[in-house]
């Protein structure tokens, strides 16, 4: 079985809209795929409704959190998305993502860079406007050739020229935001590059504080870090997870490249209590209606 937990649609940075995201999946040989949108719940429902037959759909969330003023991803998945206070902090997110994006638009046109917020805003073409979306907009500019050149000290990332800090989530706090619509947390990525790399330390004390798991198979992790996150993962009792986080960039399919095995995946399931996996059943052609 191909468990893929970790995948993003155009309702935030991807390139593709959720239905396409879960016919690629398919596609690709995935049996369960997560879509875990930054801060939206907002393509799950596209995502059911267009399931093929064989393919799970773990509904989910990746959340912008801050640790020691860097940037930290919290994956969730099956949580009710109708949870006040989570739902309360997703729109703050997400208003503030515009905020933020208005902002290092400013910054780069104080810098000679021909952008507009109207150009992000047609780009970002769901509710979860980001920095992939600037980058994007100044590739289009001419500004940078690619989209990863933009994530340099020069430009947009963490503390460069234009780089604006938006209103993110104590993780510890997500964790139980999440834990409390029924939920279950996975840290993400936590040895990428972009700043995202993270000690023992926090896992430690994210697991005490109720982490469900750790992502330890991502396509910017070295060997050498997977291996120690496995580990670190067994020594602690948490789920380690193995995921794509594919974007649906045209030349790059990573849908299915790193997987997780069946009894992690059971583990997180079995600990969750707010929304359920779907399957085909839960389409719209006849049916019953997505949750």
């Amino acid at each position: 079985m191909r468990i893929d937990l970790h995948s993003h649609s155009d309702v935030s940075d991807g390139m593709c809209p959720p239905a396409e995201v879960v016919r690629r999946a398919r596609a690709n040989g995935v049996d369960v795929l997560a879509l875990t949108d930054h801060d939206t719940v907002g393509g799950w429902d596209a995502a059911t409704a267009a399931l093929p037959d064989g393919l799970t759909l773990v509904p989910g969330i990746e959340l912008s959190c801050r640790h020691d003023g860097r940037s930290l991803h919290m994956l969730g998945y099956l949580f009710d998305p109708a949870e006040p206070e989570l739902a309360a902090e997703l729109v703050r997110i997400r208003d503030d993502r515009v905020i933020r994006a208005q902002g290092m638009v400013r910054r780069l046109q104080a810098l000679g860079v021909d952008v507009t917020w109207e150009q992000v805003r047609a780009l970002a073409r769901g509710e979860a406007v980001g920095r992939p979306h600037v980058a994007r907009a100044m590739v289009d500019a001419g500004a940078v050739r690619t989209a990863d050149e933009a994530f340099t000290p020069q430009w947009i990332a963490q503390g460069g020229r234009a780089y604006v800090r938006g209103y993110s989530l104590d993780p510890e706090r997500a964790v139980a935001l999440v834990r409390a619509a029924g939920g279950v947390c996975v840290l993400a990525h936590p040895r990428a590059r972009r700043g995202y790399a993270f000690a023992d330390e926090l896992i430690e004390e994210l697991a005490a504080a109720g982490l469900a798991g750790v992502e330890a198979d991502h396509p910017d992790h070295a060997p050498e870090d997977r291996a120690r996150l496995h580990d670190l993962a067994a020594s602690l009792g948490l789920a380690a997870t193995g995921s794509s986080d594919d974007h649906g960039e045209p030349a790059i399919n990573r849908l299915g490249a790193e997987t997780t095995a069946p009894g992690a995946y059971q583990a997180l399931v079995g600990a969750a209590t707010g929304t359920p996996p779907r399957t085909g059943s839960e389409r719209s052609d006849g049916g019953p209606k997505a949750r």
